[in-house]
């Protein structure tokens, strides 16, 4: 396997440098402030455990920034301040299980599905984020309404809001900090990281325990040719720190992988403005067409495995298609707002004016919009049942397939502990997030969404439980 653009270093020593001061140490360290990094550094100061975060960036945004903000989640007090009263952690598992078709880690589905309603609730009640559960429409997969955001919708808005809490609880948040060093001593315990400031200087601080809650491996080309070959020429719209330098530490520590065939794609990423298009506009009735006005998959299985069917069309480009009670559904989301403003959204009066902006042959979308009008024929795209047809005026906008996150990572059991090659725990080293293995199996058609920011909070909230009682046992 290919290393990532910025190796870290494993250094074995029983201490850290002598020139590291006897007050530089945390009971918890957490590497990466993403949703993960910071739902771990909350729950901690909530446990009453003393912990830090090291940030790449300026700003913790990270991958979660980058996402629509989402986070499924069963049994929440938002979920049963909105009248649903039918969800919980076993028919969140059930989804979740057999979206991966039975292939996703067990364990891990039912830690999550069971920890992710908690994780949500703390984080309102004791740190002032609310939730609303996002209404009128289901994601692919989900069989209730549990999909969580903030009143912004957006990633940008959830880590704001998170980054906000961490600050109000005073918890170190040390930032433009790249961790390049793992310090282990003879029993494979961390006992601390190096890491380099903007100026080229490397520091040090030594820990009790390590959280990894950094990346995944999308933003390192080699990597994604050599574990994700059909990804190779997609572009990748995640964060580019996410180069895999927590697989290269599990490695070299001897750590267990799994899942590295698990990713997220999304097949609506509207070019050339760079933008997400919400998958909603698909599941209420939109569908996408190729270059040649042709429908080609059933756009309500997922939109991570719809990157793969929109890269596969001649010039790998698609058009989602759909009329005005959708465009209104649309405009609820203020990235889609965003994208209409950039001109990402054409508007047409006609089949015919529609066939000219995609630049198609008029019949062939004619069959393609006539496939709204009810199930029929023998492609899997055409069983597809809609609610109603679509009816002009139109909307159209120009997307590609895209890589989001990947979904493999570092082994780990249901407490988040990383695991040896020999399946047992690493005395102190836990991960989750990007870092770890997910529960989206090991393919792209495995991902349920909102699964990226599930393993992000659920895996946060999991580890600090965790980290915590590690601290315990040494006091």
């Amino acid at each position: 396997m290919n290393a990532p653009m910025s190796t870290p270093r494993i250094c074995h020593a029983e201490h850290l440098p002598g020139t590291v001061a006897q007050d530089a140490h945390v009971p918890v360290l957490i590497v990466g402030g993403g949703a993960c990094g910071l739902t771990a550094a909350l729950m901690l100061h909530d446990a009453g455990v003393d912990c830090a975060v090291l940030e790449r960036d300026a700003t913790p945004l990270g991958s979660s920034a980058l996402s629509s903000g989402f986070i499924p989640a069963p049994g929440t007090q938002a979920q049963r301040a909105a009248g649903i009263d039918d969800d919980s952690p076993e028919r969140f598992a059930a989804d979740i299980s057999a979206k991966a078709k039975g292939r996703a880690a067990p364990h891990l589905v039912q830690a999550y599905a069971q920890s992710i309603g908690p994780a949500l609730d703390a984080l309102q009640a004791r740190h002032g984020l609310q939730w609303q559960v996002l209404d009128g429409f289901l994601y692919p997969g989900h069989s209730v309404r549990r999909m969580h955001a903030t009143p912004e919708k957006t990633g940008v808005g959830l880590m704001g809001r998170l980054a906000n809490a961490v600050t109000a609880v005073d918890i170190p948040l040390i930032t433009e900090a790249t961790a390049r060093e793992l310090w282990v001593n003879a029993q494979q315990r961390v006992i601390g990281v190096g890491y380099e400031r903007p100026d080229g200087t490397l520091e040090h601080l030594a820990c009790d325990a390590l959280i990894l809650a950094c990346n995944g491996f999308g933003g390192n080309p080699s990597m994604v040719r050599e574990l994700l070959p059909e990804m190779r020429d997609a572009l990748f719209a995640g964060h580019t720190g996410n180069d895999g330098s927590a697989i290269a530490w599990g490695q070299a520590l001897g750590a267990r992988l799994a899942d590295l065939g698990g990713y997220q794609g999304h097949g609506s990423w509207a070019i050339p403005q760079g933008a997400l298009i919400s998958w909603a506009l698909m599941m209420e009735g939109g569908i996408q067409v190729n270059a040649l006005g042709e429908r080609f998959h059933d756009e309500t299985q997922g939109y991570s495995e719809a990157s793969v069917h929109v890269l596969a069309q001649p010039g790998g480009v698609a058009w989602n298609v759909f009329d005005a009670p959708i465009l209104a559904l649309a405009r609820s989301f203020p990235d889609f707002v965003d994208a209409e403003a950039a001109g990402a959204v054409k508007h047409c009066e006609s089949v015919q004016a529609l066939a000219a902006v995609i630049g198609c042959d008029e019949s062939k979308l004619i069959a393609s919009l006539a496939s709204t009008t009810g199930a029929s024929g023998q492609n899997d795209h055409n069983r597809r049942v809609f609610a109603r047809p679509l009816q002009a005026p139109f909307c159209a906008v120009k997307v590609t397939g895209a890589l989001f996150h990947t979904q493999g990572g570092l082994d780990i059991d249901a407490q988040c502990r990383v695991l040896m090659q020999t399946g047992q725990p690493f005395p102190n080293l836990l991960a989750a997030g990007g870092a770890a293995r997910g529960v989206s199996g090991d393919a792209v058609w495995g991902y349920l969404s909102g699964n990226g920011l599930l393993s992000a909070v659920a895996g946060g909230y999991i580890a600090a439980n965790t980290a915590a009682g590690l601290n315990r046992q040494k006091v």
